[in-house]
């Protein structure tokens, strides 16, 4: 992921996307925060990403790093790319095969 996005973890789960655009709209310009919920119950899963305008809003922001975010200290860190599996499409389907 880019320096510019940061990963908001220990969220408590009635966290919603107002508390976090609240916390850190005094850094910078935020371009997308990302609550990530469970599919089934629509609840906060405890982790977000946000997305600042420049690299250096973001640097500002990671002073966050336990702070109170809706009632919990929040924990901040660049975000990292999701790692792959290792897996490709064409094992699996030479396994069909």
């Amino acid at each position: 992921m880019q320096k510019r996005t940061l990963y908001i973890g220990n969220l408590a789960y009635t966290a919603v996307e107002e508390d976090l655009e609240q916390a850190f709209e005094s850094f910078g310009v935020i371009e997308d925060i990302k609550l990530m919920r469970d599919r089934e119950t629509d609840r906060s899963r405890g982790f977000a990403f946000i997305t600042f305008e420049k690299e250096s809003e973001a640097e500002a922001a990671r002073a966050m790093d336990g702070k109170e975010v809706a009632g919990r200290p929040i924990r901040v860190n660049d975000a990292r790319q999701k790692q792959s599996t290792g897996k490709s499409q064409k094992s699996f389907n030479s396994f069909n095969q």
